[in-house]
């Protein structure tokens, strides 16, 4: 298949589009590299800069001809999503629909979207399941499920061919694509950098949670396996008209355990600063991934904490 990758010069999309080429499909990257990166594109692949938002813009680009589109191009961060929701909905939303539309227009029939567990917000009921209720806490999982809703109109109107895959915490890295994120926010790479010397501790929000040390667990998942998913998804499509599937490791981590895993595999020490309980951060996130392993023939290939902070490392190094 010819894939048009949306937002794959990013970390997911970039680690996808390469996993793309190796299952034998071409792959035409599209991004405006705002927060994406022009040498995590991998070599193969063609490269559009264009901001997917623009209908004009992407328009040129969907009219050369493609079988499938895989979503990335978005914003992620929830806490800015906070201060700034206008801007998600204006990026993650009405951009979706913009693409949503040229897709339609020139006979494009399978999308697969990167979507997010922040979809679930606070859940009942450990591990996360997909049929879990849908009541985003923050306007970048509201953004997302959005996106989903408008997907279910277009199958069902317009026959396209669709997958939400919704996952946790994406972590790791492959060779030469090292997660870069400015500012940096997830707990992995900042832990990395106290290791390498770029700060001078980790701050540790919340030690009273009612989790084995105190501290609040997420589940982690490579970011290989998560570009394995979504090769499996685009390819199940054709059996499957709509899936909808979390992705997670199955297993959570305490913030204490990433931060011990850092220092057995970097052997630095790692100071901590202990600090409040951030409003709204739930003591527990696990997906079930049951679905994904049951439609998708999918299971974590590099499950355990240390192999993923090892791949993390080595790529930053």
């Amino acid at each position: 298949m010819h894939v048009l990758v949306t937002g794959g010069a990013g970390y997911i999309g970039a680690t996808t589009a390469a996993a793309l080429l190796e299952a034998g499909h071409e792959v035409t990257v599209a991004d405006d590299l705002s927060r994406g990166h022009r040498d995590a594109v991998p070599e193969g692949a063609a490269f559009v800069e264009v901001d997917v938002t623009d209908p004009l813009a992407i328009d040129a680009v969907v009219v050369e001809g493609f079988d499938a589109c895989l979503h990335f191009a978005a914003l992620i961060e929830a806490g800015e999503s906070m201060q700034h929701p206008e801007r998600f909905f204006a990026v993650n939303t009405a951009g979706s629909a913009t693409l949503l539309e040229a897709l339609i227009r020139h006979g494009v029939e399978r999308f697969v979207l990167s979507s997010t567990a922040a979809v679930y917000g606070d859940p009942d009921a450990i591990p996360v399941a997909e049929d879990a209720a849908l009541r985003p806490t923050n306007a970048y999982g509201e953004s997302k499920l959005l996106v989903e809703r408008m997907m279910q109109w277009h199958h069902d109107i317009h026959g396209l061919r669709t997958a939400a895959l919704r996952y946790f915490n994406a972590a790791g890295a492959s060779p030469g694509r090292p997660e870069r994120h400015d500012p940096e926010t997830h707990l992995i790479p900042l832990v990395l950098q106290v290791a390498a010397g770029q700060r001078d501790h980790i701050s540790v929000f919340g030690t009273d949670y009612p989790t084995p040390d105190g501290t609040a667990v997420r589940d982690y998942v490579h970011v290989a396996d998560l570009a394995d998913a979504h090769v499996r998804a685009l390819e199940r499509l054709d059996e499957h008209g709509q899936l909808v599937c979390n992705l997670g490791n199955g297993r959570g981590f305490s913030v204490r355990e990433v931060i011990d895993a850092v220092r057995q595999v970097t052997g630095h020490d790692i100071p901590v600063v202990e600090a409040e309980r951030r409003a709204g951060d739930p003591a527990t996130l696990v997906a079930s991934s049951a679905r994904a392993a049951t439609l998708l023939d999918w299971r974590p290939g590099r499950p355990e904490l240390t192999d993923i902070v090892a791949d993390a490392w080595e790529a930053r190094r």
